[in-house]
């Protein structure tokens, strides 16, 4: 799996490496200074996963992930010497699935790759339709729609999801929606709960609600209301 990392300190480059190494020793690093650099990376290799410092010369690391999931399906994760509220509202609104701040806490890093340990043992098929759903969750999704962008038959494509993730693609996708849903619904206290519903693909409010209670045992509101105050 071809992983990026963008930061234009050196040092970190080789700290975030090994450490990554040590959990994912076959994944395969391609590492950049600045942003143009990363641009030309990707535009060569298969990127799955992007570590992106927001502090790069040149176009910053916001502003490369905003292009970045325009134009291609990858997950990216911010790292910031901030730990600044209003960087984690821009990186979730533009399609960031994480961030981590420095210095890098080895514990809080395997934490957010802990989602990436199956990958290893997914095929290649599994692996692209799993980018395209965390790409695209917030879109009307169909299993057909993803079988014809992995260029495999539905049927086939549906079993081997279910044989290799271990629940069916509808499941995945609502579970993926939800947890990207309890973190807009925290990250951006602002939003009604109907514009979080309809931001992470659910076309009715009632039944986000109603598997959303399922999930956690609260209504979107008390979720939200537990977590600010907490």
């Amino acid at each position: 799996m071809n992983i990026l990392l963008v930061d234009d300190e050196p040092l970190e480059l080789e700290q975030l490496e090994y450490l990554i190494l040590k959990k994912f020793p076959t994944w395969k690093f391609f590492k950049a200074q600045d942003a143009s650099k990363a641009l030309q990376i990707v535009k060569q290799h298969d990127i799955f996963l992007a570590f992106l410092d927001i502090q790069i010369p040149g176009k910053s690391g916001l502003e490369l992930a905003k292009e970045l999931t325009r134009s291609y399906s990858m997950d990216i994760i911010m790292v910031t010497a901030f730990q600044n509220f209003s960087y984690a509202q821009t990186s979730i609104r533009i399609g960031v699935v994480d961030y981590i701040t420095k210095p890098i806490i080895e514990d809080e890093l395997m934490a957010v790759l802990s989602k990436y340990e199956r990958l290893g043992r997914y095929s290649e098929q599994i692996v692209n339709a799993l980018k395209i759903i965390h790409q695209e969750y917030s879109d009307k999704l169909s299993l057909n729609y993803l079988a014809s962008k992995i260029h495999i038959n539905p049927a086939y494509f549906s079993r081997k999801f279910q044989e290799e993730v271990g629940i069916g693609f509808s499941e995945y996708l609502n579970e993926y929606r939800l947890k990207q849903a309890q973190k807009m619904l925290i990250e951006f206290p602002d939003l009604s709960i109907s514009t979080v519903s309809e931001r992470c693909g659910f076309n009715s409010q009632h039944y986000f609600s109603q598997i959303f209670r399922k999930m956690t045992g609260q209504s979107p509101r008390d979720y939200r209301l537990r977590e600010t105050f907490h």
